[in-house]
């Protein structure tokens, strides 16, 4: 079961985070869900002429990682998610271990919505990512079971998430 942060529950400096390693079979999938086959992703003859000399993982892959906090945990399942800004600062390449975090920076109670900071860093503490996120949070708490549970181990199969709480 999952279960996130209503609107009142959540305060400025809250945070989570959580860490991944990029596969190959990461970026692959990421190829055939969206479409997006561009060499810079899946032809390394063709990345060696890149300026980054190797294949790069798509951006919105990683990108996509911020969703799974902000539908996961913070807020959290019933999360709405209205738009999100993205600067993609450095590549991330196979074998990259990136972390992720979401954090609370504006509450505005008054129209239910949460802006949050979002970073990914990768294993040398570089940001490869950064952008703001704006959401609609629930307004009840919502525990769900997931199809995933239903299915398997959800739990395992998530990324290592972990709150990191409000700052002081």
């Amino acid at each position: 079961m999952i279960t996130g942060k209503t609107i009142n529950e959540m305060k400025i400096g809250d945070a989570v985070e959580f860490t991944k390693t990029i596969t190959e079979a990461d970026i692959y999938m990421f190829a055939g869900i969206t479409g997006d086959v561009n060499p810079a992703h899946l032809n390394e003859a063709y990345a060696k002429k890149t300026p980054f000399k190797k294949r790069i993982a798509h951006g919105m892959l990683t990108a996509g990682y911020i969703s799974a906090i902000l539908g996961n945990q913070l807020p959290g399942p019933g999360t709405i998610y209205l738009g999100q800004e993205l600067k993609f600062l450095a590549p991330v390449f196979i074998g990259d271990t990136v972390t992720v975090r979401v954090e609370v920076a504006e509450l505005m109670p008054e129209k239910n919505r949460v802006r949050l900071k979002t970073t990914c860093t990768n294993q040398d503490g570089k940001l490869v990512l950064t952008g703001e996120a704006l959401v609609m949070a629930p307004k009840q708490p919502v525990n769900v079971v997931t199809p995933m549970k239903v299915a398997g181990n959800y739990e395992a199969s998530l990324p290592a998430q972990r709150e990191v709480g409000a700052q002081s």
